[in-house]
């Protein structure tokens, strides 16, 4: 059964989560005040809304309390506060909150937030991990040292295979799966040459991404 969604508020950070969601195969409700960002997403998601979150009776109407994950992606302050409490005290087993500042989330982690994001923060530290590291093509940091990140083939990898090049002990990392074009291979074949434009997921220290970008650097 696939995992089920609700997103409250549409603007670009909330219609791109609920569209890639649905992309993803969940289950997704999506809901906001605008006519016009909840037209946009009807055909994209399982199902979109025009209601006031902040109306507690709404939120039980739209049986919010059965979804697996609520993610509050509402701009406004006090309304997002708002929202957040009433999740939690209709017994919303995670509620995801955007926070717009520092104080922002430590006001929605004392209201009981099970996760707090701050989407500009964390596209700024992806963003800076990316420049400085070349064959880094995305980055998903799992706590201050440790990382996914999605790593280009080419230079000292092309044709090399995963036993030869021993990751796991010379950098900390650990392959999960390879994208080849539009494949993406998770039963990874360590004595399989690697070719160039494939792309490593890799999981490790951020320590043992900047050797391995190192090496790739060096050809």
């Amino acid at each position: 059964m696939a995992k089920q969604f609700a997103v409250i508020g549409l603007g670009r950070f909330g219609s791109s989560l609920a569209a890639t969601l649905a992309k993803l195969g969940a289950e997704v409700l999506a809901i906001d005040m605008d006519e016009e960002r909840v037209r946009a997403l009807v055909p994209v998601v399982t199902q979109a809304v025009q209601a006031d979150a902040t109306d507690e009776d709404a939120l039980k109407d739209l049986g919010i309390r059965n979804f697996d994950v609520v993610v509050v992606a509402m701009k406004a302050f006090e309304p997002s506060l708002l929202v957040t409490l009433y999740l939690k005290q209709n017994g919303v087993q995670r509620v995801v909150v955007k926070a717009a500042s520092e104080v922002h989330g430590k006001i929605l982690e004392k209201i009981g937030a099970d996760t707090i994001i701050f989407p500009e923060k964390d596209m700024g530290e992806r963003l800076a991990f990316s420049l400085i590291s070349g064959s880094v093509i995305d980055h998903i940091e799992l706590s201050p040292d440790y990382s996914v990140v999605e790593i280009v083939v080419t230079g000292a990898l092309a044709g090399r295979t995963l036993r030869d090049l021993n990751l796991r002990n010379r950098m900390g990392l650990t392959v999960v799966a390879i994208k080849r074009e539009e494949d993406v291979n998770v039963f990874v074949s360590p004595d399989e040459p690697l070719r160039e434009k494939d792309v490593l997921v890799a999981v490790g220290p951020n320590e043992g991404v900047q050797k391995l970008n190192k090496l790739i650097e060096r050809g």
